[in-house]
């Protein structure tokens, strides 16, 4: 029996870890902390039973083994290092952490002390990703010459946690939302990113946040050339933004096809010789990122797996990129 220990609900997408881990027959919780008396309302609400009110208190009482972490994004760095310091493996919602330096001592310590490092990238686990992954791993595109991919999401700006708003809290649009495409993309091609052409966050939708950057785009190429463009601004509109066709769509142009898939279509749209065909995906079933990160504390994991070295290589991906919106840099090696 695998026991998880929670460190923060700042954001609701660790409630469905949370759920699962309660709900698994070979999984435990052994505790949850929260030190922020308004999260802990929302979580104790969401069903989360709240234990402690901090991750040292937490850690000097329970026994576990993976501390799980879902506080607000920039307490993610210290919260982690702090779990793997105690020797836990680590699984994180997105982003895992939103400083370089966090990352660095992250990896520091889990290659020292051989502990896993987990996150709640999703991709992997969609039937059209591994669909499409199947298709281009298979050559049926030809090379990938282009990709370009709109990952937009809505603001709810009246729903929306309060912290995000709050300098230093949030860490960026780009580290926020790419993370998924850093880890997507290359998965799903076998390419690994090769630069940062440009990139760019500004202010669009939240006036009365001046300081939070709601637009993200950027210009990426890739080991063989081929050139990303992407939209990871908070645009999409409130209602229904979740559901429309426009939801993480991205389109693969190879030499021999063409192909497109959005998170809210069962098919994948393939275009060869003009002729556009929606298919279903073929593809072994997907595998997905807790399974990864059950199969690499076993020992078991393979290239079908999010590993924990994935898991550094995505979130260094992500970080640099939004230093290089941050700092106003050009064609940045990666």
């Amino acid at each position: 029996m695998t026991r998880f220990a929670f460190a923060g609900f700042g954001h609701a997408h660790i409630n469905s870890l949370y759920r699962t881990v309660r709900d698994s027959d070979h999984l435990e919780i052994a505790g949850a902390c929260e030190s922020d008396e308004h999260l802990k309302k929302t979580a104790e609400a969401a069903g989360i039973e709240i234990n402690y009110a901090s991750i040292d208190e937490m850690l000097s009482t329970v026994e576990c083994e993976v501390v799980a972490i879902g506080s607000v994004f920039g307490d993610r760095g210290h919260l982690a290092i702090r779990a793997l310091e105690h020797g836990k493996h680590v699984i994180a919602d997105k982003p895992l952490c939103t400083r370089m330096e966090e990352l660095d001592e992250i990896e520091r310590l889990a290659s020292e002390k051989d502990i896993k490092v987990g996150c709640m990238l999703t991709m992997r686990g969609s039937r059209t990703s591994a669909g499409i992954r199947h298709l281009i791993q298979s050559g049926r595109l030809g090379e990938i010459n282009a990709i370009t991919f709109g990952g937009q999401h809505p603001l709810n700006l009246n729903t929306r946690p309060s912290w995000y708003f709050e300098p230093g809290r949030h860490g960026g649009t780009i580290t926020d939302i790419f993370i998924h495409a850093a880890d997507g993309l290359p998965w799903i091609t076998g390419l690994s990113y090769d630069r940062v052409l440009a990139a760019r966050c500004w202010n669009a939708l939240a006036s009365q946040y001046p300081d939070f950057e709601d637009g993200a785009q950027l210009m990426m190429t890739m080991e063989n050339g081929c050139g990303v463009l992407g939209d990871v601004s908070y645009f999409m509109p409130s209602k229904g933004g979740y559901s429309l066709p426009y939801y993480w769509r991205t389109t693969f142009f190879g030499s021999d096809a063409i192909a497109e898939v959005s998170s809210v279509s069962d098919t994948i749209d393939l275009t060869v010789d003009g002729e556009v065909v929606a298919k279903q995906p073929e593809s072994p079933e997907p595998i997905g990122y807790l399974a990864g990160f059950l199969a690499d504390l076993e020992g078991s994991g393979s290239s079908e797996h999010l590993l924990t070295s994935d898991v550094i290589k995505a979130m260094r991906t992500a970080i640099r990129v939004q230093e290089a919106a941050d700092n106003h840099q050009f064609d940045v090696a990666l």
